[in-house]
C-alpha cells in the first residue's frame, strides 16, 4: 500500500492496516537497519505514570537526574 508524507511530516495508514491492529492512539517510530521504519503500537496502560515510572525504573532514571534534566530544559 502506498502513503505519502504531508507537507506537515505526516503519514495516514491505511485504513486495512489499522484494521488488524488493536485499538490504539499511539506508536513508537524507529528506523531499523535496513532504513525501514518501523512503528509499535503502544497501549495506553503503558502510557499511565505508573508505566513511566516502570520505565523510568528500567532505564535507571532517578527522580534527582528527571528534576536537573527539567530545570536544564527551562533554564534554556
Amino acid at each position: 500500500m502506498l502513503a505519502k508524507l504531508s507537507a506537515k511530516n505526516q503519514i495516514t495508514i491505511p485504513k486495512k492496516i489499522l484494521e488488524k491492529l488493536p485499538p490504539v492512539k499511539y506508536f513508537e517510530v524507529s528506523l531499523n537497519e535496513e532504513g525501514c521504519i518501523v512503528l509499535r503500537p503502544i497501549p495506553e496502560e503503558s502510557l499511565s505514570l505508573t508505566g513511566i515510572r516502570e520505565k523510568m525504573k528500567k532505564l535507571g532514571l532517578t527522580e534527582e537526574v528527571v528534576n536537573e534534566a527539567i530545570k536544564w530544559a527551562r533554564g534554556r
